[in-house]
């Protein structure tokens, strides 16, 4: 990360009203991921990626962090076929406000821990997994279930800070406007974007109140 997008993140997590009781969810193991957890001090810090090892190792050699490895279904290469798919079942498998444990939507994370399902996150960095090459896993999956735990919270605020790394690039761009929305979009900080998602009702059926196309975001440094 950038300065600028480290202060964004930090300045979330230490200006937050839970400040001391916050859960962070951080997808990917990331150079900054040891000093989240330390401006997280007292709250809970929870870390998911692909690589087995490197998650068992996180948590050996820092006390606090849970961390967890988790498996990506996805591809880069099928970002739009997912997408589409996403939208035709907006209303059933891939809505908005679910318990992702029992999902059958392709974009959905549904064999994390029980757990992780139950807690109602305060603030999401996606900076995994890996999304460079057609091949890569891509981080579809991860903004698509970041957006449906933020908005199927039952307790504590009613909002949840989500952060997405490499918003530059174009499977961040689009999964974000799909599922996080231009109107939750409060800045954009070099390649972070910066989103604040609101507790949905039960039956809602639309991630955003109206469809915008990625390439009409505002993306400049803030």
């Amino acid at each position: 990360m950038t300065p600028n997008e480290l202060s964004a993140v930090s300045s979330a997590i230490l200006r937050h009203p839970k400040r001391g009781q916050l859960n962070l969810l951080i997808f990917g193991i990331v150079h900054e991921t040891v000093l989240f957890h330390a401006l997280n001090f007292g709250g809970r810090t929870v870390v998911l990626d692909e690589n087995e090892y490197a998650a068992t190792k996180l948590e050996q050699q820092f006390e606090g962090i849970e961390a967890y490895d988790v498996q990506y279904m996805t591809r880069v290469s099928e970002t739009q076929t997912l997408l589409q798919e996403a939208r035709g079942l907006a209303k059933a498998d891939c809505r908005p406000v679910q318990n992702l444990l029992y999902s059958e939507c392709r974009l959905a994370l549904n064999g994390l821990p029980n757990h992780i399902y139950e807690v109602d996150w305060d603030a999401i960095l996606i900076d995994g997994p890996r999304g460079h090459l057609p091949s890569a896993p891509g981080r579809m999956s991860a903004i698509f279930t970041a957006a449906v735990l933020a908005r199927s919270k039952k307790t504590g605020g009613k909002t949840t800070h989500v952060f997405v790394h490499d918003f530059d690039r174009e499977v961040e761009r689009v999964s974000g406007v799909e599922f996080l929305c231009p109107e939750n979009l409060v800045e954009t900080v070099d390649g972070l974007a910066h989103f604040i998602v609101e507790r949905a009702p039960n039956h809602s059926s639309r991630f955003c109140r109206k469809r915008t196309s990625s390439s009409s975001l505002p993306f400049s440094a803030s």
